[in-house]
């Protein structure tokens, strides 16, 4: 299935790309945008995309072969932007992207665990292959209440006291390995509101916790606006309000700092048309930022 990016029409109308440009795609994903921007960016323009998830630069790859820019894509966390930069001899950059979300590929196609509607190991790591503790590893071993702290401040989870006293109960009987197990697990003792499937703050929150995706996030922040030329921008798509919070503030830091100014005095969310033939659109939000210095 191909990534369909959210938002798209408002990325490409805030970061402007031109000929000659050198665009960061921090999170390239299945190359949505970077294959958009691409034609913007023409011959004399250069595309470096990053990504942890090596099925996704396969993906990208594959999208970009006929772009008609230069195209850089690296294996790498987009923690690491402003070496990553210097490894490519590339000083500055015109423009970065980050989509915050999962693509649809890695919720469908990844056999990590990232959904709840089925049956996978539940790794939830982003790297294909690489150490670290998976998603297991924390249900598993997890003190209750290292639990619901994960729960609480990850996925923002009401009922976490209440999930973390499931899964501590169910794994005294057997070890959680898969996400059906867990998905089953969060059904038993959370009510189903609406659409909303009951296990779904529960799998961001441990997501979020096993790729430490907001320590990640301020830190691949921190390096873009480093790396951006003066005028150049920054555009963020987040899912979910944790996520924006950590935008918006960092955004608003550099404004006081007198680095740049903020584009988006609000997010910008989806047209109602979008969200109807693209779901996943539903919660996103865009910010962007120039940097003036």
């Amino acid at each position: 299935m191909a990534h369909i990016p959210v938002l798209l029409p408002e990325v490409l109308l805030g970061l402007t790309p031109k000929a000659g440009d050198i665009f960061l795609d921090a999170t390239i994903n299945g190359a949505g945008v970077s294959s958009a921007v691409s034609h913007e960016l023409g011959a004399s323009g250069t595309l470096i995309g990053i990504d942890l998830d090596r099925e996704a630069l396969a993906l990208a790859k594959e999208r970009l072969k006929d772009a008609p820019c230069k195209v850089i894509l690296v294996e790498a966390n987009f923690a690491d932007i402003a070496s990553v930069l210097q490894k490519q001899g590339i000083p500055k950059i015109n423009t970065c992207f980050f989509d915050l979300g999962l693509s649809s590929n890695q919720l469908e196609h990844s056999n990590r665990g990232f959904s709840f509607q089925k049956d996978e190991p539940l790794l939830m790591t982003f790297a294909v292959e690489g150490s670290g503790r998976t998603a297991a590893d924390i249900v598993n071993s997890a003190t209750e209440q290292e639990l619901v702290e994960i729960l609480w401040k990850f996925g923002e989870e009401r009922m976490a006291r209440r999930i973390a006293r499931a899964v501590v109960e169910a794994r005294g009987g057997e070890r959680i390995l898969t996400s059906k197990q867990l998905a089953e697990i969060v059904e038993k003792v959370v009510p189903r509101r609406g659409k909303i499937h009951p296990a779904t703050k529960t799998f961001q929150a441990l997501r979020i916790a096993v790729n430490d995706e907001f320590n990640n996030l301020e830190k691949g922040l921190e390096g873009a606006v480093e790396s951006l030329k003066q005028g150049g921008r920054i555009a963020v798509i987040s899912f979910h309000s944790s996520e924006d919070r950590i935008v918006k503030h960092f955004f608003r830091k550099q404004t006081e700092e007198g680095k740049g100014i903020i584009i988006t005095k609000k997010p910008i969310a989806p047209r109602r048309e979008e969200m109807v033939a693209n779901p996943r659109s539903r919660s996103s939000k865009l910010r962007i930022f120039e940097k003036t210095i």
